[in-house]
């Protein structure tokens, strides 16, 4: 039997199905502004807003001092690693490493948004990542209830951005935890229209008219998981679901390498079984944490 190379990683190559479920179940991979990383750390520039003069003709131009830092990516691998028989590689029907493959894809999608959105601990590189949109938006953005979401309380978490210096309709980004679809479909607007509109052959739902995208990554969790919950809550099914409003451009996503993929037959020389190995290399910081709303359920 031939050996397999264990040194080479091979990357999901675009349109791959691996690919395509990490993009329909991570809204940070789907929106964020992507960043290609060239080693571990990137900085990002960040430039504080400018300013315009009106002057006179032959007037001398007035300088301007926006403030000028920057956002430090560093980037995090992800990853997963499945021993399996041999016998069942050569002898099943199914494609069994393409199904470990699928599924993982969409464990990583969900454990990258959830510390990109809603991981409350102070980052560590470990079990918390990076500094999520939970962590960093200003108190004043935030809206909590106990009770129903309303017309007001969704009207209101857009215009604590729509009112903001960062807030651009065509860079508009809403994230949900699914949970708020049942939310969204019982409200209506005052002309009794619906402020939801589900998508249909392939295009976005919208909310309010912004197209919306879900996530099970989206709520609140202490550390980052691909089964998040909350406090007192139980893996994968508890936690507060967010509803986070902003501005696409100040989420930013450092892209390492992966996901990619290699099957060794070295870890196990001695047994047949080969270990599928899968990973992702992601980064991700928040450019302006005001440029983001949240509104958290905290009640069913």
């Amino acid at each position: 039997m031939a050996r397999v190379n264990a040194d080479a990683w091979v990357p999901e190559e675009y349109g791959s199905e691996v690919l395509t479920r990490v993009l329909q179940n991570s809204a940070i991979e789907a929106t964020a502004r992507r960043y290609s990383m060239q080693s571990n750390v990137m900085n990002v520039p960040r430039i504080g807003a400018a300013t315009t003069q009106v002057t006179a003709k032959g007037g001398a131009y007035v300088d301007d001092n926006p403030t000028l830092d920057d956002v430090t990516l560093t980037a995090r691998k992800f990853t997963n690693a499945i021993t399996m028989a041999e016998e069942d590689l050569e002898d099943a029907l199914a494609n069994i490493v393409g199904a470990h493959q699928s599924e993982w894809a969409v464990s990583y999608a969900t454990h990258l948004d959830n510390a990109a959105l809603g991981a409350t601990g102070a980052e560590n590189g470990g079990t918390v990542p990076f500094t999520s949109v939970y962590k960093s938006a200003p108190a004043g953005n935030k809206i909590s209830t106990a009770g129903a979401v309303t017309y007001t309380d969704l009207s209101d978490v857009f215009g604590k951005v729509e009112a903001g210096s960062y807030w651009n309709d065509a860079d508009a980004v809403v994230i949900a935890h699914p949970k708020f679809k049942s939310v969204f479909r019982g409200i209506l607007d005052n002309n009794n229209r619906p402020i939801f509109v589900e998508g249909l052959n392939g295009t976005p739902s919208t909310l309010f008219g912004y197209a919306v995208n879900f996530s099970y990554g989206a709520v609140v969790s202490a550390t980052a998981s691909s089964a998040p919950s909350g406090a007192g809550g139980v893996a994968g099914t508890a936690g507060n679901p967010l509803l986070v409003v902003g501005n696409r451009q100040h989420l930013l996503l450092g892209v390492r390498s992966g996901p990619e993929s290699v099957l060794s037959y070295e870890v196990g020389a001695r047994t047949d079984e080969p270990l599928l190995k899968m990973r992702a290399r992601r980064a991700f910081a928040v450019g302006r944490p005001e440029a983001f709303g949240i509104l958290e359920v905290t009640a069913s």
